[in-house]
Order: structure tokens, then C-alpha cells, then sequence
């Protein structure tokens, strides 16, 4: 794969005219990890994408991560957060969503790589005869192998435009020092080399942790993190600086005299109280100018315009009124536990999951929304639960269920689907964007959505309401207002005369975004806030006074 990859760049000079600049190759900004996991690596390189796309670039993203699956499907979420899943249906590491949500981009499975994708890819070409009978080893072929999807993946637009981004922004996951990231680091080694200085910046994310009752800054994890990254062969261009305060100048002093990194490019993420003041910190600590600078830039950017990042962080900040949401999860205590909780909320949410693990106490929240007249959106599982509970409560079927959890029921409210694998847990679900398309405009998610006929959503289930049981369903006034193309799956439920009683069988929270939140999550906020019906007469009175399509 030739990594003389052509791009033009189109940005607005301070003259406002635009100009097109000389082609050049992909820019490359890798953000490490050193000290400990956990830093927030994730968000730091989402937020270094939404500077530089502010400044004017295009910007794409890269997920390594080092383990051997060959994607985050079949993980437990205790060990390693929840599941995202993709357009093309993916099931990928969360921080793909943190760079989709902060870019307003959509990305593919294959920016996100893992030692098993790679391992794969090479065993496959061996068994193909492509290395024409040489010993396959770590050093070249798993580096080149790497290297090689890097760059192919990098050129591959993902704003909607044509031609590839302008600069790819590379999380490598884990820390360094891993055993398991060492053929990565040096696979981005030799990218960095390959690519030449002018094309490459590495933001070294690390931990300023304070000891003691003193309170001292200490800067020797990083210095040492650092030491070992350059003893890989990757030296850091910018350090990005972990702690719980700002840094002291002297602290500063310290990391840039034994990091030998400039003090200007010494950056400090400290805590703050949403993560939406991330790229206004950066911002204020000019790293777009030194990421720039490094790559070369710097002279053809502008003044980054976060003006919508700026409202929506002191937004959040004084917000004054809290909604009790109960989201239900998996308890397995007594049901008086689901009970006691669900008393005083504003609203219920019943996420998606896997297992009978909580089940009943699940049904036991739907059931008392349901009664109660509490607004509910149940995912997913969600949205089976509610269904299961109204065939018990409502039809009478009182061993109703799902054949999930009871197989041998006489009354399967919700069924394996067929197409499904039994034997292969790993992408064997329904994944990625699917089309639903709605019954009748006259229902609540239909107004939510904005009137549309029909809606592309991202589902992950191996189970779905079973068609046959669906008319006795809708006769007691459960109805499925959102089906898939067939007609036959059933996507979107509603209750009729409950303020908002919801199920869906997709996940809305893949394509919410700041700033266009999913359209249910939304409804059931405005049903918990008691804003829902203002809101839909105001959608009706835009809709009618709108100009007819030409």
C-alpha cells in the first residue's frame, strides 16, 4: 500500500477568500498513554479533532486497540465498557462514539484496529500464498500489516464529503510499556518515519498525580513514561497532562526541562465539570497552533470557531433543574428494590442487555410506568420487557415471555430471529443502520422524528416480538407504529392514552449527538419534564407553516 496519499485542503484564509493549498500528504496526530489506563485518552483525541476541525481541517479517526478479539462483540461491559456499534455494524471499542458524537462523523469498522483484525489478516494472506513461501513474522509482516490499514483507513472520507480528510487523529489504546502494544508502537514508529516530521505530531497523554498531605505536583511518572517511550523510538511533541488542579508553572518547568518538550506545548487537562470544556481547554492552551505548527500548517488555519462547544459547556453548568430518570438495570434483590426507587421519578428507562438476570424486576418497572402513567422508553430489551409485561397484565397470558428466558413457554412474546446463530456469539446479531419505516404519522415518535415517513436507526439483537402474537397486541391498544421494510419486524411501539409510554427495538444512543439528541431520548425527557405536548403542537405549527417542497 503506497502511503503517498494526495489530499488538497481548501480553507478560508484571514482575507475570508479561499484558497487551495499545495497538495500534500495525510497529517498524523497519534495520541499515547503512559502511567496508568484510564486517563481519558478517548476524549482527549476526540477533543484535539473538534480544535482542529474548528481551525478548518477535515478530520478523520483511528481506535487501536491492542487486545486480541477481533472486535469489542463478544466483551463483557464490566471489563471493558459498553459496546458501540457502527452504521455498517460494527460492534466496536466506545471511544469510536466519542469521536462520531464530538466530530459529527460517521466511521466504519475497520477505524477500529485490534491485534486479532491484524493477526487475522496476516494468517489469511499466508494461507493465500501471498508472501510467497517467506517465514511470516511479527517484524515485517504484522508491522507492515498495520501500517498499511492505517494508511488505507485514513483516506477514507467520513464527513459525507468527497476525497480524504485533511488529518487523521490516532488513539493507540492501552499504555505504553505493554507487552501487547509493542508490535503497534512499532509499526507507528516507522509511520512517523515514512510519512517524514511535517506529517506526524504525537500527544503523549500522562498523569500528574499530587501525594501526600502537601500537595506537591509530582512529575517523575510522566518523566519516566516518557523515557520509555523514547527508548521505543517515538518522541512526544505535545505532553497532555492529567490532574486534578491546573499545574503549577513550576510543575510546567520541571516536565519541559526533563521531558524535553517545549513549556508552550505542555498541555493541562485538569478535572473540570463536563467533559464539553475539554476543546475549549485546549483551545485556551493554544494546541491547535503547536499540533499545527508541528505538522506544518499552521500559517494556512484559522481561529478555531467553538462558539456552539462554549454555549453548550456553561449550558450544562447552569442547568438548575434536575428530572428523575430511573433506569433500571440488573439487580437481582428482592422486587420491593425496584419498587422503592421507581417511586418519586419522573420518568423510567429500561436499556437494552442480555441474560434473565433482573428480568422480573424489569417487567416490575414496566408494569408500574405502565399503571402509573409514567412516561417510559424502554431499548431493545426494553421494549421486549414492555411487551412481555402487557401480554401478562393486559391479554391474561400469564406465563408470557420471551424464548430467551423460557424457552418452553406457550406464549413466546418475543422470539430467537431466524437468520441468528446459536453457536457463534460474535457478529451473528442484527447490526448496524436498519430502515424503519412508520404506520401513521398520527403518533408521538413519528412527531418526534419530524414527520418523516421513515427513520435509519442502528440495532444489536438477536431477539425480536414475535409477528404472530402482534394483533392480539395491537387490539388491546399496544400498538407497533414502526415496522422494518417487511413489515414483519416490529421497531416501534407505542401505548395508546398513556402520556409516553415507548419501546424501540433499535439503539437511538449510537447516533445521538450534542446538540441533536435522539429524537425518544428527547421525548421522554419533555414527557418527564411535563413539556411534551407544547413541544409537539410547536412541531405541528413549524410543519404547517413551512413552504412546500419545489
Amino acid at each position: 500500500m503506497c502511503c503517498k496519499l494526495r489530499i488538497d485542503w481548501i480553507v478560508e484564509c484571514r482575507n475570508q477568500k479561499f484558497i487551495e493549498l499545495e497538495s500534500g500528504r495525510m497529517k498524523y496526530v497519534l495520541v499515547s498513554g503512559g502511567v496508568v489506563s484510564g486517563l481519558g485518552k478517548g476524549v482527549t483525541a476526540s477533543s484535539i479533532g473538534v480544535v482542529l476541525k474548528a481551525c478548518g481541517l477535515r478530520v478523520t479517526s483511528i481506535k487501536i486497540d491492542p487486545y486480541l478479539n477481533t472486535d469489542a462483540g463478544t466483551m463483557s461491559p464490566f471489563e471493558h465498557g459498553e459496546v458501540f456499534v457502527l452504521d455498517d455494524g460494527g460492534e466496536v471499542d466506545l471511544d469510536l462514539g466519542n469521536y462520531e458524537r464530538f466530530l459529527d462523523v460517521t466511521l466504519t469498522r475497520n477505524n477500529n484496529i485490534t491485534t486479532g483484525k491484524i493477526y487475522q489478516s496476516v494468517i489469511d494472506n499466508e494461507r493465500r500464498g501471498n508472501y510467497l513461501g517467506k517465514t511470516v513474522q511479527v517484524i515485517p509482516h504484522i508491522t507492515d500489516a498495520i501500517r498499511d490499514w492505517i494508511i488505507a483507513v485514513a483516506g477514507i472520507p467520513v464527513d459525507g464529503k468527497e476525497g480524504p480528510a485533511d488529518v487523521c487523529v490516532i488513539e493507540l489504546g492501552g499504555t505504553v510499556g505493554d507487552i501487547e502494544s509493542m508490535p503497534f508502537i512499532e509499526s507507528l514508529r516507522q509511520l512517523s518515519y515514512s510519512v517524514g516530521p511535517e506529517n506526524f505530531c504525537l500527544v503523549h497523554v500522562s498523569l500528574v498525580p499530587v501525594i501526600g498531605v502537601v500537595g506537591e505536583q509530582k512529575t517523575k511518572p510522566t518523566q519516566h513514561s516518557v523515557r520509555e517511550l523514547r527508548a521505543l523510538g517515538l518522541t512526544p511533541h505535545l505532553l497532555a497532562c492529567r490532574s486534578s488542579q491546573p499545574l503549577l508553572e513550576n510543575t510546567k518547568e520541571k516536565l519541559s526541562q526533563f521531558c524535553h518538550v517545549p513549556e508552550s506545548n505542555i498541555l493541562n487537562i485538569y478535572d473540570v465539570s463536563n467533559i464539553w470544556h475539554v476543546p475549549l481547554l485546549l483551545r485556551d492552551q493554544k494546541a491547535h497552533e503547536a499540533i499545527m505548527k508541528q505538522l506544518n500548517i499552521l500559517s494556512f488555519s484559522k481561529t478555531p470557531d467553538l462558539e456552539e462547544w462554549t454555549v453548550r459547556a456553561a449550558c450544562y453548568d447552569n442547568l438548575t433543574t434536575p428530572i428523575k430518570i430511573a433506569m433500571v438495570g440488573k439487580y437481582t434483590g428482592l422486587s420491593d428494590s425496584y419498587l422503592s426507587v421507581l417511586k418519586g421519578a419522573a420518568g423510567v428507562l429500561v436499556p437494552g442487555g442480555f441474560g434473565d438476570r433482573g428480568v422480573q424486576g424489569k417487567i416490575l418497572a414496566a408494569k408500574y410506568a405502565r399503571e402509573n402513567r409514567i412516561p417510559y422508553l424502554g431499548i431493545c430489551l426494553g421494549m421486549q420487557i414492555a411487551v412481555i409485561e402487557f401480554a401478562r397484565s393486559v391479554l391474561g397470558l400469564e406465563d408470557a415471555n420471551s424464548a430467551e428466558f423460557d424457552p418452553e413457554t406457550q406464549h413466546p412474546c418475543v422470539i430467537f430471529m431466524p437468520e441468528g446463530s446459536k453457536t457463534y456469539m460474535g457478529s451473528t446479531m442484527r447490526l448496524g443502520s436498519r430502515t424503519t419505516l412508520f404506520r401513521t404519522a398520527d403518533c408521538v415518535t413519528a412527531k418526534l422524528y419530524g414527520n418523516v415517513s421513515s427513520v435509519d436507526e442502528r440495532h444489536r439483537h438477536r431477539y425480536e416480538v414475535n409477528p404472530i402474537m402482534v394483533e392480539d397486541l395491537e387490539k388491546a391498544d399496544l400498538m407497533f407504529v414502526g415496522r422494518d421494510e417487511s413489515g414483519n419486524r416490529m421497531e416501534i411501539m407505542e401505548l395508546v392514552g398513556h402520556p409516553f409510554y415507548v419501546g424501540v427495538q433499535f439503539h437511538p444512543e449510537f447516533k445521538s449527538r450534542p446538540g441533536k439528541p435522539s429524537a425518544v431520548f428527547l421525548g421522554l425527557i419533555l414527557a418527564a419534564s411535563g413539556q411534551l405536548d407544547s413541544y409537539l403542537n410547536n412541531v405541528g405549527v413549524q410543519n404547517a407553516t413551512a413552504p412546500s417542497p419545489t
